[in-house]
């Protein structure tokens, strides 16, 4: 297996990647804040963690993954403030809605999902180490602010000039401006709307909540120890957040707090940054309506590079619902068949070489897409050409499902509606006894009506097949 090669952000460059301890990977990917749905713009984000996830899984390591769901910070209260309701009254649905949409995008589940709610003590005793080692200090207001200027490398993530910075300003707002570098806000001091909608605690220095960053920086350690092997998110947090985690988590323990940094890009809607601000919002939910399937939007999102900035159209997504019916008839006619011939287990070889060449490549997903059609291409025609070894179609079947393992494109072709599949297997009935009769017009019209519910049919020697489009 080749050597696998990962982006790192922290030096700019692509390098070789083992875990530390060579066995499990300690990965930690920054997760939802849960006042909102998540957009389609954070699922490109978590779908390249996924990708990188089963790609280490596919390299034969462990992983024990820490996605965080921020469940505290200015826009939670804000919007709790407006309902007159506790954040956990706020913030419980969003998680649940967040869970289901993962799961019809088949992003695999972490093996943990903190809630900073859950882990204010840890958070307080890492300001109290901060604050023992002369970097972080109280204000008049009983805020406690980070020092940068005691911390000589900040910066070094987002290379940073931080002559720019004006001496002892401080920012204690979570959405601050990209250009602001100031001291920014660990524990800030409670006000009366935060204690309102329960989103303040006791505290050494007074009642207050967490900052945004020391969230990330306490649950991480707290769990996976105080070095990572990799912290994932999208390039939107490489300044302030991850900047102010390397700051913080440093400066409390001496050690380096990941050894890999990994950012996807944008998804882009008509050359725009997916933002709820500015209304171009499509979320999980309109997949659904839509009729888009996960894998559609998994090869979609695929389809390029995670380093590279995507553009969201109603095209590109028609074009990756084609693609993946290719894939999925193709499945089909795998499990079909009974035999295959030398050309398909060279096929089949050849996708194991150049898919996990390209995925060991810094998630070359797009090259391994190619290898997978161009496997499918192969394939299909050495099996039109018959063949009597069944040990070559196995290699196929096992070369598909390992790459598949990976991008997870078949389409979920099955139903759990026995309704539908009794009215399904109504309809069939009916279009065999008009083509029997010859009224092929009222055949077309059942046709069309399992068309407009999503169902496509397949006439064969052996009888009509039917399966759940979208």
């Amino acid at each position: 297996m080749p050597e696998f090669r990962l982006y790192n952000s922290l030096s700019r460059s692509i390098e070789p990647f083992v875990p530390g301890d060579g066995t499990t990977v300690k990965l930690y990917t920054c997760g939802p804040t849960v006042y909102n749905p998540a957009h389609l713009g954070n699922f490109r984000t978590f779908l390249f963690e996924d990708l990188l996830r089963r790609v280490l899984r596919m390299r034969g390591w462990a992983v024990e993954q820490v996605m965080n769901l921020t469940d505290v910070d200015d826009k939670i209260i804000k919007r709790a403030s407006e309902r007159s309701i506790s954040i956990t009254d706020l913030t419980d649905p969003v998680v649940e809605t967040f869970h289901a949409d993962r799961e019809y995008l088949r992003i695999q589940r972490a093996e943990h999902y903190p809630r900073a709610t859950a882990f204010i003590p840890e958070m307080i005793e890492l300001v109290k180490r901060l604050e023992a080692n002369g970097i972080a200090y109280k204000a008049d207001d009983g805020t406690v602010y980070f020092a940068i200027d005691k911390f000589p490398t900040y910066g070094r993530l987002s290379r940073l000039d931080t002559r720019e910075i004006r001496a002892g300003a401080r920012v204690a707002q979570d959405e601050y401006a990209k250009e602001n570098a100031q001291d920014f806000a660990l524990w800030k001091a409670a006000k009366p709307e935060d204690e309102a909608c329960g989103a303040a605690w006791d505290s050494p220095w007074g009642r207050g909540r967490p900052g945004w960053h020391l969230e990330c920086s306490a649950m991480a350690m707290a769990i996976l120890g105080e070095t990572l092997d990799i912290h994932a998110g999208g390039v939107d947090l490489v300044f302030p957040h991850h900047e102010d985690e390397i700051a913080q988590s440093e400066a409390a323990t001496g050690k380096p707090f990941a050894r890999f940094w990994c950012h996807g890009e944008f998804l882009l809607t008509d050359g725009a940054k997916m933002a709820k601000r500015v209304g171009n919002v499509s979320t999980v939910e309109d997949l659904r309506t839509n009729g888009v399937s996960a894998a559609a939007l998994r090869h979609f999102v695929f389809s390029t590079h995670y380093r590279k900035q995507l553009n969201l159209s109603g095209g590109a997504l028609e074009a990756s619902m084609e693609a993946v019916r290719r894939v999925g008839d193709f499945s089909d006619r795998l499990s079909r068949e009974r035999a295959g011939n030398a050309g398909l287990a060279e096929a089949a070889d050849t996708l194991i070489v150049e898919a996990t060449t390209a995925l060991s490549d810094d998630l070359n997903a797009p090259r391994a897409l190619g290898a997978l059609f161009d496997f499918i291409h192969a394939a299909n025609k050495a099996l039109d050409a018959k063949g009597t070894d069944a040990g070559a179609l196995n290699r196929a079947r096992d070369a598909f499902r390992q790459v598949n393992a990976v991008l997870d494109l078949v389409p979920d072709r099955g139903t759990d509606d026995s309704e539908l599949a009794t009215w399904v297997e109504e309809q069939l009935a009916a279009r065999a006894a008009a083509r029997a009769k010859r009224d092929f017009g009222e055949a077309d019209r059942v046709r069309k009506v399992l068309e407009d519910k999503g169902i496509a049919i397949e006439d064969s020697p052996s009888g009509t097949r039917w399966k759940k489009v979208h």
